[in-house]
């Protein structure tokens, strides 16, 4: 039989502060109260229906497909039930609130960065030496060799050297500035002078270049941009005080008993 250790909140709190994790502890606290507070004032409320379909979401994504499956994952991560609904409560709460203060902005933010949201489908060689880049850039120009053979020649990461160097669709925040002006400004198919960077000399091949619309997908993406910039620009308002001989903190009202046992 396996030996029990017992391990007490005063040990939990320790070893955050032992791991220098705090200060993301405390962000995510102080992210918390702000997301209830600006739900109070905008009089945001949380249906349960919402609640329900949240839960069920949250417990698939979490591979929960039964009652005994879930109740060993709220035991896993010291969660009681209430603090199951209020997790759940918080995460509707905050996608409300995102809808709320951000979905009539998104349009008007697409049209000011829509060129941020510009995407390359790129495949991309790193040399240490840029003359080496230069002579394959030139080889591969005059048809002596392909660049998937150099690829599969020189790029020493194996998955990455299976796929041929390809790095799926980037968009423009995605790639360094150097790299980004280059392949925005080539004509798709084609192989690009190589880039110097701080990594080496990228010997790069633009597939096609992607330009974006304002899809569902997309939308979300801005709205959930926009809203962490809000809670940022949140957080650096206040200024926290640690209190650790209290307990302040006051938990949101669940809204239902059947998150756990529905599906």
């Amino acid at each position: 039989m396996s030996e029990i250790i017992t391990i007490c909140q005063a040990e939990l709190l320790q070893q955050i502060k032992l791991s220098c994790q705090t200060p993301s502890i405390v962000e995510a606290i102080l992210t918390r109260k702000i997301i209830a507070r600006a739900q109070e004032e905008q009089g945001i409320e949380v249906e349960p229906e919402e609640l329900q379909q949240a839960a069920d979401n949250l417990r698939l994504l979490n591979n929960l497909r039964s009652v005994d499956a879930t109740w060993l994952w709220l035991q896993k991560h010291s969660l009681s039930l209430d603090e199951f609904e209020e997790l759940v409560e918080l995460s509707v709460a905050s996608s409300k609130l995102a809808q709320h203060l951000f979905a009539n902005k998104v349009e008007s933010f697409f049209v000011e960065h829509q060129l941020e949201y510009n995407q390359v489908v790129m495949y991309e060689v790193v040399l240490e030496e840029e003359d080496l880049a230069m002579e394959l850039f030139y080889a591969i120009q005059e048809g002596e060799v392909n660049f998937h053979g150099v690829a599969r020649q020189y790029i020493q990461d194996i998955e990455l050297r299976r796929k041929g160097g390809y790095l799926g669709a980037l968009s423009r925040t995605k790639l360094k500035p150097e790299i980004s002006a280059a392949v925005f400004a080539a004509s798709p198919p084609q192989i690009i002078k190589p880039v110097l960077t701080s990594l080496g000399a990228h010997l790069i091949l633009v597939e096609e270049l992607i330009q974006p619309e304002l899809d569902n997908m997309l939308r979300q993406e801005i709205i959930s941009d926009l809203f962490s910039e809000w809670l940022k620009q949140q957080i650096e308002i206040f200024e926290v005080e640690i209190d650790l001989r209290s307990n302040s903190g006051q938990a949101l009202n669940p809204e239902t008993r059947d998150l756990v046992a529905s599906s």
